[in-house]
């Protein structure tokens, strides 16, 4: 019988699929990176979050592990390469959040161009600041995404939806153009001049350095406004407040950052800036079709020795 670790906190719907397909399952949340690594051996499958780092080491000691599954899209909290090196199979669940994060995306925006949560915290302390606290419309506003993969997509339709000019900057929209007459393909410097607001749903550079840093936030408007839900580093933090506390943007919101978990941040206590940490794809709904997502996808490895949604 294969034996299976979940380590990090998922729907219970993970583990149900494959205990009822003969697939032993241990659900071990609390492991420190030593006992991770002691206890790895004794596995063929990982399924993890976000919240554990399946580091070199720990793959190393994985001598018995076939597979990793990711519940979720992003495997940067994986070392692909050395699981690569190891023939480890690691497997993702795109579109599994893809709404979530849109939605997620779009409440961000709207919280930052209507003061949402400065509104919320001075009225709570009873200043009623009612005259200090005028935002904006987004409707009639140009919009940039950045990449236009599923989570990309869903964004852009929602901001068309509500009356915003959609701008794209991907390497394959021209392939798939005309199914989005709607939508027109742009080039980054252009976007960054042009657009109200930039959104982020790519990945970043091979090299992990920033898309965007001084230069370029130097080219955006002074009332514009920057949302990244995708990943950390995207935009330059250290450029990124500069530019808020000269005053060269207007603001922005994140729910991605270059050190996570975000203990200390030089965006902390920032004017218009909103940051979340990291909960996007945090809703009931995504973490039950991204726990339903990898269990079948590991009940296809493990029973018919299928892979589906392969990344390295």
């Amino acid at each position: 019988m294969s034996k299976v670790l979940i380590s990090d906190t998922m729907d219970s719907i993970a583990e149900n699929i494959l205990t009822k397909n003969n697939i032993e399952v241990d659900v071990k949340t609390e492991l420190s990176v030593n006992e991770l690594i002691e206890n790895i051996p004794l596995y063929e499958g990982l399924i993890v979050r976000s919240a554990t780092k399946v580091t070199k080491e720990i793959i190393d000691n994985a001598n018995n592990l076939k597979i990793i599954g990711r519940a979720g899209a992003g495997v940067d909290n994986i070392d692909l390469v050395s699981a690569k090196e190891k023939n480890i199979i690691v497997l993702n669940t795109p579109g599994g959040n893809t709404n979530a994060t849109a939605e997620h995306a779009l409440a961000l925006l709207l919280s930052l161009s209507r003061k949402i949560s400065k509104a919320n915290t001075s009225t709570h302390k009873g200043e009623w600041a009612k005259k200090k606290l005028k935002g904006n419309e987004i409707k009639g506003k140009t919009i940039g995404i950045i990449g236009f993969g599923n989570v990309g997509k869903r964004f852009s339709e929602i901001c068309y939806a509500l009356g915003l000019k959609v701008l794209i900057v991907s390497k394959t929209f021209n392939n798939i153009k005309d199914q989005y007459p709607e939508y027109n393909i742009s080039d980054l410097n252009t976007v960054l001049k042009e657009a109200d607001i930039v959104s982020f749903h790519c990945k970043p550079n091979s090299d992990g350095s920033s898309i965007i840093n001084e230069k370029e936030l130097s080219l955006m408007k002074a009332n514009a406004l920057i949302i990244n839900t995708a990943r950390g580093n995207l935009v330059s933090e250290v450029d990124l407040c500069k530019a808020i506390k000269d005053k060269k943007i207007s603001g922005a919101a994140l729910d991605v950052f270059e050190t996570e978990p975000a203990i200390e941040n030089n965006l902390f206590g920032l004017e218009n800036i909103i940051l979340t940490p990291h909960i996007a794809a945090s809703t009931s709904e995504a973490q039950i079709i991204v726990a339903e997502m990898i269990a079948n996808q590991f009940v296809e490895y493990f029973l018919n020795k299928k892979v589906i949604n392969a990344v390295n």
